[in-house]
């Protein structure tokens, strides 16, 4: 995933486009939940993209390990469950939220994974050399790093558009009734 262009017509092209968050207090309450849904389902799309490549990571981290590990023959393949398990990760240092949504484009996020470390031996780690690894495990972190920016960016974006939320309701410039009655008709 490359930087948001401006005027793409990609949903993270919009959250962090220019003059998503303009005028905010104009909006009507339909109009400002509509925006801070797109930026909750960016969020969620770009979490599932981050993760995916994490796992690529957890691989090759594995399998450096495997290597260093004098007398160490246990095939990487018999670790996988084991490197995929999510044990060795460190504490969450992240916002903690609870997304409401699930991501909305999987086959289009395992696509883009997949052409990230399309050299067709990467999916044999065993053959690569130790330099040939050690590329790929920074083309993938960097690529990693880009995605958790764009995640935080839109993050940010669905913070201003939740503090709108609330201080409309905490003003009384809407009402709880008024959702109540939306969701109801």
């Amino acid at each position: 995933m490359s930087e948001p262009i401006p005027g793409g017509r990609r949903r993270v092209d919009r959250v962090l486009g220019a003059g998503f968050l303009d005028d905010l207090e104009g909006l009507s309450l339909h109009d400002l939940r509509e925006r801070r849904h797109d930026a909750e389902q960016e969020d969620a799309d770009l979490s599932y993209i981050r993760r995916l490549l994490q796992g690529r990571l957890d691989i090759i981290r594995a399998e450096q390990r495997r290597r260093a590990e004098a007398g160490e023959s246990t095939p990487l393949v018999d670790q996988l469950a084991e490197v995929l398990a999510d044990g060795e990760r460190a504490a969450p240092h992240g916002s903690g939220r609870f997304l409401h949504v699930e991501p909305s484009r999987i086959a289009e996020s395992r696509r883009r994974v997949e052409q990230l470390i399309a050299d067709p031996h990467l999916s044999d780690i065993a053959t690569l050399s130790d330099a040939e690894i050690a590329t790929a495990y920074d083309e993938i972190a960097d690529h990693e790093h880009t995605i958790s920016d764009l995640r935080r960016r839109v993050q940010k974006s669905m913070d201003t558009l939740t503090a709108e939320v609330a201080r409309r309701y905490r003003d009384g410039t809407a009402s709880v009734d008024e959702l109540l009655k939306t969701d109801r008709d």
